[in-house]
């Protein structure tokens, strides 16, 4: 495939997600119920506590719904595994020298 295919063909998918990015933060308003929400949240934070934003006296800082649905569990398993997979990458990078059976020439 020629260059200007490759870019012509990734600009036209840019403009096409930045377009259906566009139509979608108008269509729903665009931030301002996010705005509203979000002071909202933060002024109520303030009038309840006053206490630090992240506090890790208290252990390992997980967010509210995920400690309060009960799926620990589930949170555990997923860090396990990605940490498992990237260890894995770097090891195998690391011994056999990249994920490509030769070195390429840059044309």
């Amino acid at each position: 495939m020629q260059r200007w295919k490759q870019y012509g063909g990734l600009a036209g998918l840019f403009a096409a997600f930045l377009a259906a990015g566009y139509w979608g933060f108008t269509a729903t308003g665009g931030a301002l119920p996010w705005a509203k929400r979000s002071a909202q949240a933060l002024q109520r934070g303030v009038q309840e506590s006053g206490g630090a934003l992240v506090d890790f006296g208290r252990g390992i800082v997980v967010a509210g719904p995920i400690r309060k649905g009960g799926m620990m569990l589930e949170f555990g398993g997923l860090v396990l595994l990605l940490v498992v997979l990237g260890v894995g990458m770097y090891v195998y990078v690391d011994r056999y020298g990249g994920f490509e059976d030769g070195d390429r020439q840059a044309r």
